[in-house]
């Protein structure tokens, strides 16, 4: 048996790398912080709660397929932070593969999804490994829910809302704005169709009288992972965060990428997309406080004879993250994947499993479920 610690968090220097190492400290799951810079990853850890108690070791790697299989060899499993996913996590899911190991990242990019699943899903599977794009509260929360919904047999069509009071990461900026030059897709009679560009919608909260602004987010992961599900036929999804004024400026980027940068060429598509993603965010955020960085998953389904609606109430959405990693990594140390392969969190780990995990970290509320028909 290997002697290497069997977890790596690579890029766990950003605000939720730390969170998944802290939750893999209070797992008592041995890891290896690693990123390109040791001293900032060593500065980052320092500042963990009881670091001192946690097995760990800080590893410098190179971006580059080569150097992160030498560094993956010999461990069971990566929790990958680097995005945007689709400019950089081709190398770390090949060299997983080459190392194998099971992959997992917390991106909702349904471009980078798509590229997943088509080149590496076959191969991950064949091998007994996971491949789980999208481990995150804003995916994986709102999965739970949906499929709490499904549990009521003859409901094909999900409506999912997923909501968050706090401010967008730096890494989670960045994705936020390199999303804008792909394509969004729901879910419409288990085929995808494109979201017209621009779209937005006025959402009902639930728990308040006031609507919010939403917004299809890249068109999430959830109708990637409902496709083929032989249970849903519909999904489209609304999300981001409560505050109208920083969602009115993601409706604003939008409205100029479309008129100023898409002509661009691709490179400086991008350029320009980081310029602004980093002036909006370019420091680490204030951890969070559960008084005030709550959240809202909420799922309606529906069928030819039957409803059901589940809202989960939650708190500190990264944290959700951090913790949903932890388990996960925690779970495939133990026992194999329900599902290997292309996977999400619950199709990997079961449902009622990852909500019971939430619950007993104090992150989430029993679900509210009501059912008709």
């Amino acid at each position: 048996m290997s002697a290497k610690r069997p977890v790596i968090v690579y890029g766990a220097s950003g605000y939720t790398g730390r969170l998944v190492c802290e939750y893999l400290r209070e797992l008592n799951i041995p890891f290896i912080a690693a990123g390109r810079d040791a001293a900032r990853i060593q500065a980052v850890l320092d500042k963990v709660p009881g670091i001192e108690s946690a097995d760990y070791e800080v590893v410098a790697v190179d971006h580059d397929v080569k150097a992160l299989t030498a560094l993956f060899k010999g461990a069971s499993v990566v929790c990958n932070m680097v995005g945007p996913f689709i400019k950089f996590g081709g190398d770390v899911v090949e060299a997983c593969l080459a190392a194998g190991c099971h992959y997992m990242d917390t991106t909702g990019e349904q471009d980078w999804m798509l590229v997943a699943q088509e080149e590496w899903g076959a191969k991950f599977a064949a091998k007994g490994l996971l491949l789980a794009p999208c481990i995150a509260q804003m995916y994986t929360t709102g999965e739970i829910a949906a499929n709490l919904c499904l549990e009521k047999p003859g409901l094909d069509t999900l409506d999912i809302l997923v909501l968050w009071k706090g401010f967008p990461t730096y890494a989670s900026t960045q994705t936020i704005f390199t999303i804008l030059k792909a394509k969004w897709y729901y879910l419409e009679q288990n085929k995808y169709v494109e979201w017209p560009a621009g779209s937005t919608v006025e959402v009902a909260v639930p728990g308040q009288h006031a609507t919010a602004l939403a917004l299809p987010w890249g068109g999430t992961s959830h109708p990637v992972w409902f496709k083929n599900d032989p249970r849903v036929a519909n999904c489209k999804v609304q999300g981001g965060v409560f505050a109208r004024e920083v969602m009115q400026g993601v409706v604003a980027t939008q409205k100029m990428f479309e008129e100023n940068i898409k002509p661009l060429p691709l490179a400086q598509q991008e350029e320009e997309l980081a310029k602004i993603a980093a002036s909006i965010q370019a420091a680490m955020p204030p951890r969070e406080n559960p008084r005030q960085n709550t959240t809202i998953d909420s799922v309606y389904a529906s069928g030819p004879l039957g409803r059901a609606h589940c809202v989960i109430h939650g708190n500190c959405n990264y944290k959700q993250t951090g913790l949903l990693q932890a388990y996960a990594a925690y779970s495939l140390l133990q026992a194999p994947p329900k599902k290997p392969g292309f996977a999400s969190g619950c199709q990997a780990f079961g449902h009622r499993e990852l909500l019971g995990v939430l619950k007993s970290f104090g992150l989430v509320m029993d679900p509210v479920l009501t059912v008709h028909g």
